[in-house]
């Protein structure tokens, strides 16, 4: 075993991992954070997508003892309490989710992107960055709809900076 503290959603946390111990299973099965989804184990479907010091990752590429010391944000870590995020009530406002199974690694895709790209995302854009995240039912338009909402909706938000 060995030991890991990095912060979670603005809380410490530490504990004891076998060294093999994904960051996405350290999440679930440890902190019980069971948003961040597990879909396909070879970082191919991005289901798994956390920030990692501010970046996306998909966190079943990363060991947890990877991330000591880090600064982690989950799906759960991004809205305001009851405050959803404007990227999450966007998802919600333009239909971007159906079975919900692929929404919050494409939610923590879509905040990523717009750190990196900006406010202002083409639609050809949205649709090349989504490349590693995989959705099975919408047939990706309304994501698209709502990434672009939610990217636009984030410029004027203050919730903006607390998920940076």
């Amino acid at each position: 075993m060995a030991s890991v503290s990095m912060t979670v959603n603005g809380k410490a946390v530490s504990g004891e991992v076998d060294p093999r111990t994904l960051l996405v299973q350290y999440l679930r099965e440890t902190l019980r954070l069971t948003g961040t989804h597990v879909g396909c184990d070879t970082s191919q479907c991005g289901a798994c997508v956390v920030h990692v010091d501010g970046q996306a990752v998909k966190a079943c590429t990363m060991l947890a003892l990877q991330c000591e010391g880090a600064d982690v944000l989950t799906i759960e870590g991004l809205a305001n309490g009851a405050e959803l995020h404007p990227m999450q009530a966007a998802f919600r406002e333009h239909h971007g989710l159906q079975c919900g199974f692929c929404t919050p690694g494409m939610i923590m895709t879509a905040v990523d992107m717009v750190h990196r790209l900006g406010n202002d995302l083409p639609e050809t854009t949205i649709r090349e960055e989504l490349e590693g995240n995989l959705c099975r039912c919408t047939g990706y338009h309304n994501i698209v709809k709502s990434i672009a909402a939610g990217a636009r909706d984030m410029a004027a938000s203050p919730m903006r900076q607390a998920a940076e």
